[in-house]
């Protein structure tokens, strides 16, 4: 017989930068570590048996001669009693191959020059068909001067069938062509560990790394029993933690985590299944950390997923002043995880004696688990701001700066169209109008340039929006592998005020990859980031495309560098943890309007003589924040001027 026995006490896999390595960990800790697996091979070929209990084979008698007897050492009076102890002079094997020869040769008991005895040989006997590799046996000894010669005539197991015992996704098909070779062939512990191991290589190909082959043996009719335990997933439990990896009370619905995993109970692990719930579950948007850990044995496993949220919710009032509004109020509302489902609200108000401005927002995402029911999204807004094309270089008539006013609102549907990409429709409505600090609408500033795309200085943009996605991030909050294409599109309907007809496309790629430059236990990540765009038809001016401040080109102010009627953008960023919540970036970005801003109607671009490109480098740090990151860099551009920036989240 040959059988693999294996046992694993408790694992744990971490699929989160970088799902192709697996760790193991207990389950008390979301900490990982490397596997332990105890494999013990009990293969006759290289361990002699124990003896095994006696069964009687039927062998030739043979009588010594008188001078023979009286050659045999001398024994106690117990062994005399028992049975006649001889000399082996001789041991041979025939009827089988060398390497089955072999294998009789360490089974059996009788060694040449050692003693042996009828009953000796009968449990010789017994060994080797215990071993299941022979179907017959039987031992002849022959006398000569000295002692015995022992011949052994054995009779191989030929395999003529195979049958599975506990599997699952290894079918019948998948273990035939692996042991197909075999049939009709004298089974051989050579043969039965090739088996094993093609077996094993089959369900590592396949990413079910828990499965063992507990047993492969053979019977002396020829079956093959090949016995397995793949890594069934008995139950499936969720842990939250807090920052320092203490269990805490969570504020996502299990249920609904349940729902959005492919790995269920009753499935074998299987750990490209993982590595996508893993990836899902980052995409969610509600987690600072996923990792697994695993508890049981290669036949039933529980998973356990350890969840660190991010604060998904934040209530802040405050009051300022500023020459636009004078002293003024905010209040504000966000809920990343209303209900403990993912659902979104958020809710933003500034008011003073001279304005009111809004935006509220009420969305849920698309969710695997519905897969009919597309993800939505509901805003609507009120904004009043100092435009960002019409900066103060020049100013209106009255000599005050051009503000953009808007309000509008839209609806957008998501749904994926493929396991990989993602797609988005969506209908929007702005109203949008240039006025001074007292309200008053102004079309065209001090020089006659047009501020707005109508004549009277309000403009109605109707637009039919379409996009898709391919989101191969490992965490979307703060990616430190994978990839993010978004590509879209934006049709006016020339209805309204302008009557404006337009189409805008855009184009975004980023590229993240891992490196380990300082050989520190925190990832390093090399972050690239492609954008560009352009404008086709009507184009409001305050609509093209401004270049420069902190997410464009950084050292620049914002719009700055170009206000064109198409762009060109790259970045790249070396980001550097130093500390837990502490990180440094090294950044250089690049943009430039390729030379459209003529094309913008009132040309303000031009007319405020941006350089139409722009280079800018620096540094700056990241801080991780119950808020979401925050970002601080120290820019310098190609006009050898330099500025500090702040913002929320990651650059792109």
């Amino acid at each position: 017989m040959l059988y693999r026995a294996v046992a694993f006490s408790t694992l744990a896999v971490l699929v989160g930068s970088d799902l192709t390595q697996q760790a193991m960990a207990t389950p008390d800790s979301p900490t990982t570590n490397p596997p332990s697996e105890t494999r013990n091979y009990v293969v006759p070929t290289e361990t002699a048996p124990e003896t095994p209990s006696p069964r009687t084979v039927a062998a030739p008698e043979a009588t010594p001669t008188p001078e023979f007897a009286q050659s045999v050492p001398t024994l106690n009076q117990s062994q005399r009693s028992n049975d006649l102890v001889v000399l082996a002079t001789d041991v041979q094997v025939v009827g089988v191959s060398e390497e089955l020869q072999q294998l009789v040769l360490k089974t059996i008991r009788t060694r040449p020059g050692g003693q042996t005895s009828q009953s000796q040989l009968d449990q010789d006997i017994q060994g080797i068909l215990d071993t299941g590799f022979f179907a017959k046996a039987s031992v002849t000894p022959r006398a000569n001067s000295t002692g015995w010669e022992v011949v052994y005539q054995v009779e191989p197991v030929i395999a003529r069938s195979l049958e599975l015992s506990g599997n699952q996704v290894l079918t019948p098909d998948i273990a035939d062509s692996i042991f197909n070779p075999q049939l009709g062939q004298p089974v051989s512990p050579a043969s039965l560990r090739q088996g094993i191991q093609q077996l094993e290589q089959w369900y590592e190909d396949n990413g079910y790394i828990l499965a063992q082959v507990l047993d492969v043996r053979s019977t002396p009719d020829g079956v093959i029993t090949v016995e397995v335990a793949e890594g069934v997933v008995s139950d499936i439990n969720f842990r939250f933690l807090d920052e320092e990896g203490e269990p805490t009370d969570g504020r996502t619905r299990e249920d609904f985590i349940n729902r959005e995993l492919n790995l269920q109970p009753g499935q074998v692990f299987n750990v490209e299944v993982v590595r996508q719930d893993l990836q899902q579950l980052y995409q969610l948007g509600l987690f600072e950390q996923v990792d697994i850990s695993l508890n049981g044995d290669a036949r039933n496993v529980d998973v356990i997923y350890n969840l660190i949220e991010r604060s998904a919710r934040g209530v802040n009032a405050g009051a300022g002043y500023s020459n636009d509004s004078g002293v003024f109020g905010t209040l504000s509302y966000n809920d990343f995880n209303l209900g403990g489902v993912n659902q979104k609200l958020g809710l933003n108000i500034q008011f003073s004696r001279r304005d009111f401005q809004f935006d509220g927002n009420y969305g849920r995402p698309y969710r695997a688990s519905n897969p009919e029911q597309p993800g939505y999204n509901v805003n609507t807004f009120r904004r009043r701001t100092v435009s960002q094309t019409f900066d103060d270089d020049v100013d209106l008539a009255n000599g005050d700066d051009p503000r953009e006013g808007q309000f509008g609102g839209g609806v957008s549907l998501s749904k994926p169209v493929n396991q990989e990409w993602d797609a988005s429709v969506g209908v929007n409505y702005t109203r949008t109008s240039i006025r001074d600090s007292e309200g008053k609408i102004n079309a065209v500033d001090e020089f006659g340039n047009r501020l707005s795309f109508s004549d009277n200085g309000i403009d109605d943009l109707v637009t039919v929006s379409a996009g898709v996605t391919r989101d191969k991030r490992d965490n979307p909050v703060n990616p430190t592998q994978g990839s993010l294409v978004h590509l879209s599109t934006e049709q006016s309907v020339p209805i309204g005020n302008g009557s404006i007809l337009m189409n805008r496309l855009e184009a975004n790629y980023s590229q993240y990859v891992p490196v380990d430059v300082f050989n520190g236990n925190s990832q390093e990540v090399l972050a690239f980031n492609v954008q560009g765009g352009t404008t086709i038809g009507d184009l409001p001016p305050y609509n093209a495309f401004n270049l420069g401040g902190q997410n464009s080109v950084r050292g620049y102010g914002t719009g700055d560098v170009g206000t064109g009627r198409s762009y060109v953008l790259a970045s790249a960023e070396y980001r550097i943890p130093i500390f837990n919540p502490v990180g440094a970036v090294v950044f250089a970005d690049f943009a430039s309007d390729l030379g459209s801003s003529e094309t913008v109607p009132g040309e303000p671009g031009v007319v405020r003589g941006k350089p139409g490109s722009g280079f800018g480098y620096g540094a700056g740090l990241r801080v991780n924040s119950p808020v979401g990151i925050i970002r601080a860099d120290l820019g310098f551009n190609d006009q050898g001027d330099s500025r500090v920036q702040f913002g929320l989240g990651q650059r792109f």
